[in-house]
C-alpha cells in the first residue's frame, strides 16, 4: 500500500511540474527573423504583400502541393484575407488578412482553426538599408493563455523561427533572381 501512494504521489508530482513551470512562462512572445535583400524598398514591398506570391516562397504554402488559398477583397490591400484549408495536419485551416499596410510595414492578423483554434498577429517590416538594399523582417506576435503558454513558448518560437528564415531566404533567393 506505502508503495502504491508512494507511486501516485510521484505521478501527481510529475503532472503537476509543467503547470506550475508555465504559472513563470510568459504568456506573450516575439519572434523576429530579418533578411537583407539587394533590391530597392518599393520593389520587396510590392512583392511581399501580395497575397498570392506565397506559394512562390511560403513553406507553409509550399508544403501542401494540392493546397489552393482562397484570396477574397484587394489582394495587397487592406482588408484582403487568405484562407487555407489544406487537408495536411502541418499545415491546417486558417486565414490571414491585412489589417495596415504603409510603405515601411505590413501587419496581419492571424486566425487558426485547425489543428487548433488560435490567433496570432504578424508583421514585415521594409527598411532601406539604401537605394538598392532592404532590410526586411518578420515578425510573429504570440499570446496564449495558461498553461497553453509553456508549450508554445518552448515549442512555438523555435518552430516559428525557421519558417521566418526560411520564408526570408526564399524571398532573397526570388528577389535577388538566384
Amino acid at each position: 500500500m506505502k508503495i502504491i501512494k508512494k507511486i501516485g504521489i510521484a505521478l501527481l508530482i510529475i503532472i503537476a511540474i509543467p503547470f506550475i513551470v508555465a504559472i513563470f512562462i510568459p504568456k506573450s512572445y516575439t519572434v523576429s527573423v530579418s533578411e537583407t535583400i539587394n533590391q530597392p524598398r518599393q520593389v520587396v514591398f510590392d512583392y511581399v504583400r501580395i497575397f498570392e506570391n506565397q506559394k512562390y516562397y511560403s513553406i507553409w504554402v509550399m508544403q501542401d502541393p494540392d493546397l489552393k488559398p482562397e484570396i477574397t477583397g484587394i489582394d495587397g490591400t487592406v482588408g484582403a484575407v487568405q484562407k487555407w484549408n489544406s487537408k495536411m495536419e502541418d499545415v491546417g485551416e486558417g486565414e490571414q488578412e491585412i489589417t495596415s499596410l504603409t510603405p515601411d510595414r505590413m501587419d496581419i492578423d492571424l486566425r487558426f482553426k485547425r489543428p487548433f483554434e488560435g490567433t496570432a498577429r504578424a508583421a514585415n517590416i521594409f527598411i532601406p538599408v539604401s537605394e538598392n538594399e532592404t532590410l526586411l523582417t518578420s515578425e510573429f506576435y504570440s499570446n496564449e493563455s495558461y498553461p497553453l503558454n509553456l508549450p508554445s513558448y518552448l515549442f512555438g518560437r523555435k518552430m516559428m523561427k525557421e519558417a521566418q528564415t526560411k520564408n526570408l531566404q526564399n524571398i532573397k533567393r526570388i528577389l535577388e533572381g538566384q
